[in-house]
């Protein structure tokens, strides 16, 4: 990593760069259990609705680009689910391996712990290693593995929860 990386808060202007990430996720990885594309308005949508709800939408940024996001949202809609969140982080792929994604989800936390929130849950295809990882670095423990939940690329995918309680953290 020779450039600096700056992690701020999302704008609108970084939806284009944030709609690129996410297709190819959505395109090239099973670490969205989705098939179709989303679109510019789809975009703007959900992050109208993230901000309307209070929750963090953040960029990296490194030589006027954007090289990843996180956020976080309701992990269920009921109101007794409220100091819960589920959280998302995305990569562009010639930025990956650099550790963009650590920069991005410490800062994540320490908002979700400042906004009362008790527990954060990471939903991540059992075949991501390296998302496991970085959740178990940060202290996440796994709670959870649904078999065969999914299915994309025309075979079956196992999804894995883990969670990070906020008061167990020093």
């Amino acid at each position: 990593m020779n450039s600096i990386i700056n992690v701020r808060n999302a704008n609108e202007a970084d939806l284009p760069a944030i709609l690129h990430i996410y297709n190819d996720a959505i395109l090239n990885t099973t670490a969205v259990y989705s098939e179709q594309p989303h679109t510019p308005e789809m975009r703007q949508a959900w992050y109208q609705d993230r901000i309307d709800n209070g929750f963090p939408v953040l960029v990296a940024e490194t030589g006027g680009k954007i090289a990843g996001f996180c956020t976080y949202g309701h992990f269920r809609i009921w109101p007794c689910y409220r100091y819960t969140v589920e959280h998302s982080v995305y990569i562009d792929p010639v930025f990956q391996g650099q550790g963009i994604s650590k920069l991005l989800l410490r800062p994540l936390i320490d908002i979700a712990r400042k906004n009362g929130i008790h527990a954060v849950i990471a939903g991540i295809d059992s075949e991501n290693q390296i998302s496991y990882h970085l959740h178990q670095s940060l202290g996440f423990r796994q709670v959870a593995h649904f078999k065969e939940v999914g299915f994309k690329f025309n075979r079956w995918l196992d999804l894995l929860f883990m969670q990070l309680l906020l008061e167990e953290q020093n």
